[in-house]
């Protein structure tokens, strides 16, 4: 019964990550596209163009967000190369 409950609670978190890594990542960069396509708005001449500031803002978020969990993955696949090369141990030990 041990090694069930313990099965399963490792498939919970499996499940957890691959749905905040694998759905969750896309929404957030959709969510950026769609802030980043409405933070230049034009009038209907087509001339005068105004900027949402505050959409701007949560698309640079969302970019941001996306380019740090880039960046820590690839560093989490590097770290065995940079704790042997470099003596980094970003992930502990």
């Amino acid at each position: 019964m041990h090694t069930l409950v313990t099965n399963l609670h490792a498939l919970w978190q499996v499940t957890v990550a691959g749905l905040l890594l694998g759905a969750g990542l896309p929404i957030v960069f959709a969510v950026g596209v769609r802030l980043w396509s409405v933070a230049d708005a034009t009038s209907a001449d087509g001339r005068a163009a105004r900027r949402n500031y505050p959409a701007l803002a949560g698309a640079y978020v969302c970019f941001a967000l996306i380019i740090a969990a880039i960046v820590t993955g690839i560093l989490y696949t590097a770290k065995a190369f940079l704790a042997a090369e470099f003596g980094i141990h970003l992930f502990g030990q």
